[in-house]
């Protein structure tokens, strides 16, 4: 064979492919659907479609809970109605233009004549310290609103938020969907529409918000068992109290909620967290209005609170004793309190 080597035809082909240049990949596209720029906005948007149209709906709710008030500015021009409202007005007008000091300490020689009456401690200034806040805030950003604009239309603004607050607290409960039905539901209720009407400037215009709200705090404070989140249910519970005296509802029905929670079985330490942070800071806060004064610590109403409370403290004292200690020298620990009350009493 004179020294010459034989390569077959298939390994001579083998080699070709094996030297070939590998071809270069491909620039990916801002279309591509496996990570291009708008492929990514579109899945990104897709995914918060849902709630993009429902903040929509939302706002749609608010225009509708803000247009369905305003028939009596429309008919009858920017008036407030009834005694009360006028009332309110005199007073909030005096708020802006003397100032907080000057409102809580005014004797008013011209209410429940002869006599007079000391506004800073016969009414709930809740209602004209927001009208003042809103007013000032107005004219901080240099929109000069005459002061009884602002207290005509202050119902079925607050009417809009309690909407918003209707969607939230349903939110926490049940889910989105749910939420905007309870929006447009409150947004139309016909009770409510009564109580919040242009020019009914009256003490339900903010009451109904803040009752609202407050549930929303208190639902959120109970499932994230926060003392931030309960620190907010006490002021919203502190701003209920200073607009009307229907607080005592949502005295009353707070500590019922935490008693069926302990009945049920649903004792946990977010609600003792969220409890005692919400009632010592709003029994403090309430007792801040001049009207209220030492009623949540002397009166009968309050009572259901403050046994809750005690309640509480006792039920978490043993949910500890019986984390910590034996079944067995828990049950004689049980008996030592009982003979010890016997023989006490």
């Amino acid at each position: 064979y004179m020294g010459v080597s034989v390569i077959s035809p298939e390994l001579l082909d083998m080699k070709a492919k094996s030297v070939e240049p590998a071809a270069a990949p491909a620039e990916p596209s801002v279309f591509a659907e496996d990570g291009g720029i708008f492929a990514k906005f579109y899945a990104n948007f897709n995914n918060k479609t849902e709630w993009i149209f429902q903040y929509l709906i939302l706002a749609a709710i608010c225009v509708l809970a803000f247009m369905v008030r305003l028939f009596s500015v429309v008919r009858y021009e920017s008036v407030i109605h009834e005694f009360d409202p006028w009332f309110n007005y005199r007073t909030t007008r005096f708020l802006v233009a003397e100032g907080f000091y000057e409102f809580h300490n005014w004797f008013d020689d011209a209410s429940w004549y002869p006599w007079g009456r000391w506004i800073g401690a016969t009414l709930y200034p809740g209602l004209m310290w927001t009208a003042g806040i809103i007013y000032h805030l107005l004219h901080l950003f240099h929109f000069t609103v005459d002061i009884r604009n602002v207290c005509v239309l202050l119902a079925p603004f607050m009417a809009s938020l309690t909407s918003i607050a209707c969607y939230l607290i349903t939110t926490q409960v049940w889910n989105g969907s749910a939420g905007l039905y309870a929006a447009f539901f409150m947004s139309i209720a016909p009770g409510y529409i009564s109580r919040s009407v242009a020019g009914s400037y009256d003490n339900e215009a903010v009451a109904i918000f803040a009752m609202v709200f407050c549930f929303y705090l208190w639902v959120k404070a109970v499932k994230t068992g926060s003392m931030f989140w309960g620190a907010l249910a006490a002021l919203g519970y502190f701003y209920m109290v200073s607009s009307w005296g229907g607080y005592i509802f949502i005295t009353n029905i707070i500590p019922a909620h935490v008693m069926i929670l302990l009945l049920a079985g649903r004792y946990s330490h977010r609600l003792y967290v969220a409890f005692c942070t919400y009632y010592v800071l709003g029994t403090l806060l309430s007792m801040q209005i001049i009207f209220v004064g030492f009623k949540p610590v002397d009166s009968p109403e309050h009572l259901t609170a403050f046994g809750v409370f005690v309640i509480l403290q006792i039920y978490n004292f043993f949910y500890w004793l019986r984390s910590n200690v034996s079944p067995a020298h828990l049950k004689s620990l049980g008996l030592s309190v009982v003979v010890f009350t016997l023989c006490s009493v």
